[in-house]
């Protein structure tokens, strides 16, 4: 967006010596003294955090407003109004009064020197610790981002995803996906795509809301940002350009309100699903998921067109079976899936941990139990039978016809009540490995063992009390260690921790056959 408010709103120079010191990631706030998304002003350079955090730059900008009632128009006009700042991360400008970020510039091209100067500071810091770390290595034996693995010596290589605001429900997806390995190095193979040419080609942009949607690819960032995720950097990465395509593709994630980490898989899955089926600047990526020899033709469950990575992995196939009871006639259809929502038994609903009380524990068992049971359709679900030409009491049932390669497993914690939406605690076990299938197969037999087996891969977790606040992780296993991803913090953890977390998205992928046989 061109923003007219620049001249009056830019007056720092480039060179300030009232910036503080450190890297402008890093910097604090000057009032809560967070360094959680540090925003710079550029009339004054004071720093202060972002609006999802505490909101004191927002709260900055609104004190310097000056009422139109005390003062005449001209003198409003003449006097600097702290309407324009700067993220000290992503060094995007953002204007309040438009409430827009900004792609111009002012005549003497001070948003840009402010921006090469945050750049040159954070490049300085950058430096100046990795000296420091190094120094520190060589000097001490024992470091704690190393840690013994068979024997050898080997360094945390994950690396966290920065938080754009309340951005932690896409995180967490993120950090999951990217520990599929098969799903994983799919994307990271592609080949890049440059969506820029001429005069802007090889520089960085600065995304505005008011961009048009024509050079945007869901599947090139996305491919970027798992390329990111393993390669050892020890700052987190900002996905911020996954985000910016995210809001142009998918309206109902625009703003920075906590979304749904469920939803927002679907959408994600579901939209890599179609720009891969139809390519991107001329070049049909489906057309390399044929060539994948590990992808063969009778693992694919088309879904909405022709199979992609995203249904070859994820997708799978029900047997959706419906008897009328008052004649007898049998319906059956079969839908395709990506992942399958479970309902948390209402016997369990009340019971928030595993120790809380005697009795039973929920399981992953019989969630998946309840799922696949027999039901009678209740009377506002009436089956419009065709052979009673009328609406009729009948039975439903589920068979999986066909398990996925990764067996992605959504449990429903959230539920409406009269107004509210409310979260349903409940613990549920789940194993971490060797989780059996057979039993809610249709045709059993015709599958060998091994492909009935599953093992985690990821767990992501709801923290809080309703969908519309609370804070999203994740747990992720990867070459034999198990991580805690929690935004731009990667800890390594232990299989302990991981069971006793409250699921909301389990990942389990098909074991090979040279894996042992434990099993649920």
């Amino acid at each position: 967006m061109e923003c007219p408010h620049l001249s009056s709103s830019v007056c720092i120079a480039p060179d300030s010596a009232k910036f503080p010191n450190g890297s402008p990631s890093s910097w604090c706030c000057s009032v809560c003294r967070s360094n959680k998304s540090p925003w710079v002003c550029l009339t004054c350079s004071s720093v202060h955090c972002g609006r999802y955090v505490n909101g004191h730059a927002k709260k900055h900008y609104e004190d310097a407003q000056v009422p139109l009632t005390n003062h005449k128009k001209s003198e409003k006009q003449d006097k600097p109004q702290h309407t324009v700042c700067m993220d000290c991360s992503s060094y995007s400008t953002y204007c309040y009064r438009c409430d827009d970020f900004v792609v111009n510039d002012t005549k003497l091209g001070l948003v840009q020197k402010v921006r090469e100067h945050l750049q040159n500071l954070e490049n300085s810091a950058f430096t100046a610790d990795r000296h420091r770390k190094r120094k520190l290595l060589e000097n001490s034996s024992l470091n704690s981002k190393l840690l013994k693995v068979n024997g050898s010596t080997a360094a945390i290589c994950a690396t966290g995803l920065r938080n754009l605001g309340n951005t932690c429900f896409m995180n967490a997806i993120l950090q999951s996906l990217s520990n599929i390995e098969q799903f994983c190095c799919y994307f990271k193979e592609l080949p890049a795509v440059e969506l820029r040419n001429g005069k802007t080609a090889g520089r960085r942009t600065y995304h505005t809301r008011s961009q048009g949607d024509n050079n945007v690819s869901l599947v090139e960032e996305f491919r970027k940002t798992l390329c990111a995720l393993w390669q050892g950097s020890q700052t987190a990465f900002s996905p911020e350009s996954l985000f910016y395509v995210v809001w142009k593709i998918m309206p109902n994630f625009r703003g920075y309100q906590q979304q749904d980490a469920h939803e927002f898989m679907r959408y994600l899955l579901d939209h890599l699903h179609l720009e891969l089926q139809g390519g991107f600047n001329g070049v049909s990526r489906s057309a390399i998921l044929q060539e994948n020899s590990t992808l063969s033709a009778s693992n694919k469950c088309c879904i909405n067109g022709a199979s992609t990575v995203v249904t070859a992995i994820f997708g799978g196939i029900l047997q959706n079976e419906v008897n009328c009871l008052i004649c007898g006639t049998e319906s059956r259809k079969f839908d395709p899936f990506l992942d399958l929502s479970l309902d948390i038994p209402s016997q369990f609903r009340n019971k928030r941990s595993k120790n809380q009380e005697n009795g039973p524990v929920c399981s992953l068992r019989d969630c998946l139990r309840s799922f696949t049971d027999l039901e009678e359709l209740d009377e506002t679900e009436l089956y419009m039978c065709h052979k009673c030409k009328k609406k009729q009491k009948s039975t439903k049932k589920f068979w999986i016809q066909k398990l996925p390669k990764v067996l992605c497993l959504h449990l429903k914690r959230f539920h409406w009540t009269a107004y509210l939406r409310n979260k349903v605690d409940t613990y549920v076990e789940f194993p971490l490995r060797g989780l059996d299938m057979k039993c809610y197969l249709l045709e059993p037999e015709n599958s060998g063992p091994e492909h009935c087996l599953y093992d985690l891969a990821a767990v992501v977790v709801h923290h809080g009390s309703g969908v519309g606040s609370g804070h999203y992780t994740a747990y992720a296993t990867h070459e034999g260690r198990w991580f805690h991803f929690n935004d731009s913090t990667v800890t390594l953890t232990d299989e302990d921790t991981v069971v006793k977390a409250k699921a909301y998205i389990l990942f389990y992928v098909e074991r090979q056959a040279k894996a042992g046989s434990d099993k649920l």
